[in-house]
């Protein structure tokens, strides 16, 4: 059967350990990512200083595969080793709007004069902060990280408005390697 071949480059302060057929376990100084590539029809191997990614098949889908498994794994490296953070805007001009970390989930009291605070649940592993008109999100997870930017935008999206007019809510303007 054909395959598709790739390589990813692991620094010398990045352990990592494949399981076969494609889990993998990444520890850094920041953490400990885990991630199964099992569904893509992929399988790695560590030889020496690099993981190598092996995918079944051809043509432009077994492509579009390999790169996303080997961008993904260069991410959870580059977690583990620096993190990322995500910062967003607090916008607000018709309601004072009041945003509050509480526990494992977000809490906007007064969004639009709304009765009811609108809560938003984050996952588990991000790290998120109240600091004046932003949010910041950080952690060592690529995807959970932006998970919880994007959950925050949508739980905050008005709808039934003139959305010319209400701008409203809480936006993402800088996304960044390191945590802050």
């Amino acid at each position: 059967m054909k395959y598709r071949e790739g390589v990813v480059e692991i620094p010398r302060d990045v352990q990592v350990e494949v399981m076969p057929p494609a889990f993998v376990r990444v520890k850094g100084r920041l953490g400990v990512i885990e991630r199964d590539f099992g569904h893509a029809g992929a399988e790695l191997s560590i030889d020496g200083d690099t993981l190598k990614v092996k995918v079944y098949g051809r043509g432009r889908r077994a492509l579009a595969r390999l790169g996303t498994i080997k961008a993904s794994i260069g991410n959870m490296i580059t977690g583990v080793t620096q993190g990322y953070t995500y910062k967003l805007k607090i916008v607000q001009s018709h309601f004072p709007i009041s945003v509050k970390v509480q526990g494992n989930s977000l809490v906007v009291e007064n969004f639009t004069g709304e009765r009811h605070p609108r809560v938003i649940r984050l996952p588990e592993g991000v790290k998120v902060q109240v600091k004046g008109d932003d949010v910041i999100v950080s952690g060592i997870d690529k995807f959970l990280v932006g998970l919880a930017a994007g959950r925050i935008e949508q739980g905050t999206r008005i709808t039934r408005k003139d959305l010319r007019k209400f701008l409203d809510g809480i936006y993402v303007y800088e996304k960044k390697v390191g945590m802050s």
